[in-house]
């Protein structure tokens, strides 16, 4: 399949589909649900310029990663529970879990329901639901130590996520904008399928083309876990790797029913393939 993919045989977007099928990644699973990267970042100009490298994102670096500030930032973190914890990572939430699904599509059902019932049965603060592309992009990228969620496979493919087309009242933020459809780059001229459009291209570049191997390494290859993700700046809380605990030599209920619960509502790393 990756020899299909350097020939052209194949899109970059059904090889991540692939990957995402082997690493047990399935769009059935909000927990496990197919995770897509980040390419762009550029969500600020009138065009889009898919030949300049600046456009893109670091492909090379996790979302903890992207600026040398934050990636120090996270390297300090990962010293000081050295020093003081037992869980020692970089990073204690996830780039792909139930919920980081389920905000990314909460104006379609049956994504509004799940979203509302991981909420305790109500959308969120207005300020913290999706809704702005670029926005999303800074908080991940740069300004939120919490959050360094990637992409589902819609935003390729589907533009009707982007807009809100039931009418949910999704409430209004402190600034007084009314959510209702999400704010899109301008490039996007407001359009959801233009959107769709070029940041499929933006997918299918040569930049991102030359560069995709980089995240496969850090998402489902040999930088997800041990000596290679610590010096990639790319590790996880220990319960994210499900597949690399015991579960069964758990004698404790409390603690083997509380590393299940932060699994299933906290995410879950990719079986490596």
């Amino acid at each position: 399949c990756f020899l299909s993919l350097q020939k052209r045989e194949i899109s970059n977007f059904d090889y991540l589909m692939y990957l995402n099928t082997l690493a047990g990644r399935s769009y059935n699973d909000y927990m496990q649900y197919p995770v897509f990267p980040w390419v762009l970042a550029d969500y600020h100009s009138e065009t889009l310029n898919l030949t300049d490298p600046h456009t893109f994102r670091d492909l090379s670096k996790p979302m903890g990663a992207q600026t040398v500030e934050r990636k120090h930032k996270f390297i300090q973190r990962f010293n000081e529970v050295e020093k003081n914890l037992s869980a020692q990572c970089h990073y204690c939430t996830h780039y792909s879990s139930a919920i980081i699904v389920a905000s990314y599509l909460v104006r379609m059902e049956p994504f509004t329901q799940t979203f509302c019932s991981l909420q305790g049965g109500s959308f969120d603060v207005a300020d913290r639901m999706f809704h702005s592309v670029k926005s999303t992009w800074e908080s991940a990228s740069r300004d939120n130590m919490s959050d360094v969620r990637e992409l589902t496979p819609e935003f390729f493919y589907l533009p009707e996520f982007l807009t809100n087309a039931n009418h949910f009242e999704l409430g209004c933020m402190q600034d007084g904008t009314v959510l209702g459809d999400v704010q899109l780059p301008p490039w996007a001229d407001g359009d959801p399928h233009k959107f769709i459009f070029l940041h499929r291209q933006a997918l299918e570049s040569d930049y991102v083309s030359a560069h995709l191997h980089r995240w496969i390494d850090l998402i489902f290859g040999h930088k997800q876990h041990g000596s290679a993700a610590v010096e990639a700046v790319n590790t996880y809380h220990p319960y994210f790797y499900g597949d690399k605990m015991d579960l069964n030599n758990i004698k404790d209920p409390l603690i083997k029913g509380t590393i299940l619960g932060f699994i299933s509502n906290f995410g879950q790393i990719p079986k490596q393939v």
